[in-house]
């Protein structure tokens, strides 16, 4: 017998929302259940059956909302709410985020905020409304401040421009981005760079008189292009956008067996104010497990290079959660980063992605229990706030471990503003390269359209002209 939970739902249009719940649970469920969720007559119902009995029931009577929209949200809430505390019932777990399964829960605080609404008003919300535990609703409410800080600055028509490379020197097993092996796709890099850089020329021409906050340089890890390549890549985009005004530009140097002495010149001579050098740990064997081809030595001596060469803003990735690590291996980590001193750490927690190898072949990885990561959070907390890190931006994933968040900690005045910026959709960001989805801003996010481009790396190179066109469409809306 198979663990499962059916779901009926009659009267509403929450089915999405309710099966995100009931996903949060399956870990712990063991025995085979159906829930049938009703809105009739005013009132939301949820009943648990176990093998045909009616084992728990919740009801709960709604104050009528005229306004339609509202009144389907005020009924999804309710259902969420009830079949929630169903389960935490049932399963004696409470979840850290409670009902609130999203991406950026830091909008709501946001939402908030602009009515004005007091710090312990907002968290009675989150705790009443929405089940989110203390610790969580302290830290949301910490990032947004902050991230308020650097929303305020947004200029009227400012831009964000993302660039992505999506290559890297192999793919590691939690990896599900657009990102290949580069020895296999050798052939295609400067296909790939040629039609990158005609969609850098029609962008730089399109919004020539669009002033540019922030420019990030992702991927894959686009310092496994060769210098000669990173070279005229860096210089193609400073040949094309007015950087003399950007507040920050970010290329993620990535992998430390990518960077060289010479990449880091480069990066340096060409206007680049913020590297990434992601260790993700510290610890040689999960490296090595990880698929990475590089020595916790090479992290460290590729850090120092960097400081050598001028770079004063260096982030630095850890995950949590990674196949075989204990809390001792991820203390490892943060005592080792401490030594280093980085200007900001992003601490993500394991989110196992359908597209990754890592749920390919999930039965040879031991993944770190819920409550381990708990705990490991909490060590990242204390360390890096000894470190005089602050939390800044936060977001989540589906199918993380133990439901918990991915943070962005950084020292005062050394944010990424990207990171902000994307995560709160306040800014129009422009993204080019394949994969890459720009995302236009109307009324300060309260519309947003997309514009992707095909995530395949031959798709992209034959289809330039088509991916050029959908922004010229999607320019023509804007306007």
């Amino acid at each position: 017998m198979n663990p499962t939970i059916q779901l009926i739902c009659k009267g509403h249009h929450a089915e999405y929302e309710l099966k995100n719940i009931i996903n949060l649970f399956m870990p712990y469920i063991e025995n085979e259940y159906l829930i049938e969720t009703i809105y009739d007559d005013e009132t939301v119902s949820v009943y648990l059956f176990l093998e045909g009995v009616l084992a728990r029931e919740r009801q709960k009577k709604l104050v009528l909302i005229r306004d339609e929209s509202k009144h389907k949200r005020q009924v999804r809430e309710a259902l969420k709410q009830l079949v929630y505390d169903t389960l935490c019932e049932l399963t004696k777990k409470e979840m850290p985020w409670g009902i609130l399964t999203g991406i950026r829960p830091t909008k709501i605080v946001h939402d908030y905020l602009a009515e004005n609404k007091k710090e312990a008003e907002i968290g009675e919300i989150l705790k009443s409304e929405y089940r989110v535990h203390d610790s969580k609703i302290k830290l949301l409410i910490e990032v947004a401040k902050r991230e308020i800080d650097v929303l305020q600055r947004n200029q009227k028509d400012e831009v964000s421009i993302y660039i992505g490379i999506p290559f890297c020197p192999t793919r590691c097993v939690y990896c599900s981005f657009t990102s290949y092996a580069i020895d296999k796709k050798k052939t295609l890099v400067e296909d790939y760079l040629e039609a990158l850089f005609k969609e850098i020329d029609y962008i730089a021409e399109a919004k020539k008189h669009v002033p540019v906050r922030s420019l990030y340089v992702g991927g894959g890890t686009p310092t496994s292009l060769n210098e000669d390549q990173l070279q005229r890549l860096l210089t193609h985009i400073k040949s094309r956008f007015d950087l003399r005004h950007i507040e920050e530009y970010t290329v993620e140097a990535g992998r430390p067996d990518t960077i060289t002495k010479e990449k880091l010149r480069i990066m340096k001579a060409l206007g680049v104010s913020r590297i990434s050098i992601n260790p993700q740990s510290m610890n040689q064997k999960t490296l090595d497990v990880i698929g990475r081809k590089h020595s916790v030595e090479d992290i460290s001596t590729v850090f120092h290079l960097a400081r050598e060469c001028g770079h004063t803003n260096i982030n630095m990735d850890i995950i949590l959660g990674l196949p075989g690590e204990s809390k001792e291996d991820v203390e490892n980590t943060l005592q080792e980063l401490e030594k280093l001193s980085p200007d900001s750490i992003t601490v993500h927690t394991m989110a196992v992605k359908r597209a990754s190898r890592l749920k390919e072949e999930s039965e040879r990885y031991l993944l770190t229990e819920a409550q381990n990561i708990e705990l490991m959070l909490s060590l990242c907390e204390t360390y890096l706030l000894k470190m005089g890190l602050n939390p800044y931006y936060l977001y989540r994933q589906k199918n993380m471990l133990g439901n918990f968040e991915n943070v962005g900690y950084a020292k005062t005045g050394m944010e990424c503003l990207y990171n902000i910026e994307i995560m709160e959709e306040k800014q129009t960001i422009l993204a080019l390269g394949a994969g890459a989805i720009t995302k236009i801003v109307y009324q300060n996010g309260e519309r947003i359209d997309r514009v992707p481009n095909v995530k395949n790396v031959e798709e992209y190179i034959m289809r330039i002209d088509e991916m050029i066109e959908r922004k010229k469409q999607g320019f023509i809306k804007y306007q």
